[in-house]
């Protein structure tokens, strides 16, 4: 994709968030880490794709929401409202970009809430190296006694399973920084599979799902 097709994908969703009534904007960190941590903005048609990514970053306090500032990365969430599939390199009504170099996420066509998580993981993956910090798929968790395990896998593959041991403390089970300061958890919440979930395999996942969880994917 070229920079001039991004822009006419950029205008789309921009202007039909524009002719929205209302929209929903949350304005989140990236890494647990103070020193390395980014500010990421989402710009939301649905209401759902906001309590998701309130769940999955990290919340600011009220202090740190005054100071805001300026994001160092922006998603414009327009996924109610698909691409125009004639547009040059546009192969059907869907549609996932990033610019990198203007630091922004275009989604549309698609009302995936998982595109928001892993279009920053992606952004983290390019960010933090330049750092010297490398950014992990991967769950952890540490023992009393501060000794850390990390655990490496493919979506699906038993990160969180792994990560949830009721023996150790839970840092995050997903996506993690390690850097000169230690390991950091990207994120703020927790992206678990809930096929075949039992109180008795996975007791911290159990227990989560509750009034303010985000389920995706589900057939009620």
């Amino acid at each position: 994709m070229d920079e001039h097709t991004f822009l006419t994908n950029r205008e789309r969703a921009v202007d039909y968030l524009n002719s929205l009534d209302k929209v929903f904007v949350n304005d989140q960190f990236l890494n647990w880490d103070p020193e390395n941590r980014i500010k990421v903005r989402i710009i939301s048609a649905r209401a759902y794709h906001s309590l998701f990514m309130h769940n999955m970053c990290i919340r600011p306090t009220e202090e740190e929401l005054e100071s805001f500032g300026t994001p160092d990365f922006t998603i414009y969430n327009a996924g109610k409202f698909p691409c125009n599939r004639y547009t040059h390199y546009m192969t059907s009504s869907t549609s996932v970009d990033i610019n990198l170099g203007r630091r922004e996420m275009v989604i549309l066509g698609t009302q995936y809430a998982g595109e928001m998580k892993k279009g920053l993981f992606g952004v983290m993956h390019y960010l933090m190296p330049k750092r010297r910090i490398l950014s992990l798929h991967s769950g952890c968790n540490m023992g009393r006694d501060g000794d850390v395990a990390l655990f490496f896998g493919l979506s699906g593959t038993g990160k969180t399973t792994l990560s949830t041991d009721h023996n150790r403390l839970l840092i995050g089970d997903d996506e993690h920084c390690w850097s000169d300061n230690g390991v950091s958890n990207i994120e703020g919440g927790c992206y678990a599979k809930c096929i075949d979930l039992s109180r008795e395999k996975e007791p911290d996942i159990w227990n989560a799902i509750k009034f303010g969880t985000s389920a995706g994917e589900r057939c009620l």
